[in-house]
């Protein structure tokens, strides 16, 4: 006979099965994943500095791009062209000829040296200039000997011209301009050096205005000015500064300072007593 657990076994009561209890410890974790730290502005990267540098404009200088420019192909032309001739022309020309030349030129130049002198009301300095250009051009063989510096005369040459007297009558020097064939110059300087040219054209005429004459005379100024400018370039273009900026300011600096010297002012420095205003001419 079945018993009554026998016919329903699921009657039977069973005891619930429980899992053996774990220990915390054996309980498998997941951590997290760290989040990025931002960078500490004592220990991540700095970004560079830009700097902007500006070169100004010298007030002086309005054109300094184009100048710049003219300067770069005037100076290589001098490099490759005009320096080489103008040594040439001092180491195989004999000294005494080429400073009979170069006294010559200085002579042809006295007439507009007395007429400034004139309108710059210093009749004295005039009548200096008249007889040293009639000693030279007489007893000193049409200029090429200065003989008027020498005893018993002691009449020295002296730089002048219109550009020279606009300065004195305080007619401003205009913007600086490094042109080609006449190098650092002015609109006030430039201007009077086109009347210095044409004064002796102009008023005596033959053979001032023959370019048989013009030609040669001013290809042999422009030698004799080269070799005299050459110490002084060289040390520009070995100075500290841009080429193109030291000569500018020389430039500026030496004229200002016979402008100054001819209305009575000490010159700060002594003037050049080059009269060369740049390495072309």
């Amino acid at each position: 006979m079945l018993t009554a657990m026998q016919a329903n076994p699921e009657a039977v009561p069973t005891e619930p099965v429980s899992a053996p209890p774990v220990a915390a410890s054996e309980v498998p974790t997941v951590a997290p994943a760290p989040l990025p730290t931002p960078p500490s502005p004592a220990t991540g990267p700095v970004p560079e500095d830009i700097v902007v540098t500006a070169q100004p404009t010298p007030k002086e200088d309005p054109l300094k791009r184009a100048n710049e420019v003219s300067f770069e192909v005037v100076e290589a032309v001098d490099e490759a062209v005009v320096a080489p001739v103008a040594m040439a022309y001092k180491d195989g020309l004999p000294n005494p000829i080429r400073k009979g030349l170069h006294n010559f030129l200085f002579n042809i130049g006295e007439p507009v040296v007395a007429v400034n002198f004139l309108l710059q009301l210093k009749p004295g300095k005039a009548i200096e200039t008249v007889g040293r250009f009639a000693i030279n051009s007489t007893i000193g063989i049409a200029g090429l000997l200065d003989v008027a510096k020498k005893k018993p005369f002691h009449l020295p040459h002296r730089v002048n011209g219109f550009a020279y007297t606009m300065g004195y009558y305080g007619v401003k020097q205009g913007a600086y301009l490094y042109l080609p064939l006449i190098g650092a110059t002015t609109v006030r300087d430039v201007t009077g050096r086109l009347l210095d040219l044409a004064f002796l054209p102009t008023f005596v005429g033959a053979p001032f205005n023959n370019f048989y004459y013009t030609i040669p005379s001013g290809v042999i100024y422009a030698l004799d000015d080269r070799v005299a400018f050459d110490d002084k370039w060289q040390e520009l273009k070995n100075s500290d500064r841009p080429p193109y900026a030291a000569l500018r300011d020389y430039y500026l600096a030496k004229r200002q300072a016979e402008i100054d010297e001819l209305r009575g002012k000490k010159p700060s420095e002594p003037t050049p007593a080059t009269p060369v205003t740049s390495p072309q001419n």
